[in-house]
């Protein structure tokens, strides 16, 4: 009886003992594939920045910075309350000659971004969503007067480097 006995278990044994080693076969297959596909990748991504790094002095100018002094300051009412904010802002160009020929235009261009300014909400300026769509509508607002007056987008980026709310 002890032998029928460890014969029944035998077979369910094998089968389940089959099962895992299909299982841990299937697992070591996979990460191998990964491992390999991971090095594949990894080992290309490393031997073509090296073309593209030749290629791209050539295509793209280097940046010019130009501060837009003094930094801009402008109030506004929320909820019947004064509020200020404070906006230190740096543009970003390729051409310098360009940059000069846009400075000419700096007072339209200031009076432009205080009225932006000035129109805001507290409420949307305090998150960094907020403060990133503000970014972009000033940069917006350059290019709008350097395409209107020298017909051509000459900023590429307006950058904050100061941002104070009070």
């Amino acid at each position: 009886m002890a032998k029928s006995d460890a014969a029944v278990k035998d077979p369910a044994t094998k089968g389940k003992l089959k099962l895992i080693i299909v299982i841990v076969l299937a697992l070591l297959l996979a990460i191998g594939l990964s491992v390999g596909a991971t090095w594949y990748f990894m080992h290309s991504a490393q031997s073509k920045p090296v073309a593209a790094a030749e290629v791209a002095p050539v295509g793209k100018q280097p940046a010019v910075f130009e501060s837009m002094a003094p930094a801009f300051v402008a109030n506004y009412n929320q909820n019947g309350r004064q509020r200020y904010m404070q906006v230190s802002i740096t543009m970003l160009a390729r051409n310098q000659g360009d940059l000069d020929a846009l400075k000419v235009h700096m007072p339209v261009i200031r009076n432009n971004l205080v009225m932006l300014f000035s129109g805001q909400d507290f409420a949307t300026l305090a998150s960094p969503v907020g403060q990133e769509m503000l970014r972009q509508k000033a940069t917006a607002s350059v290019q709008e007067v350097a395409q209107k007056e020298l017909g051509k987008v000459v900023v590429e980026q307006l950058l904050f480097t100061n941002f104070v709310l009070q």
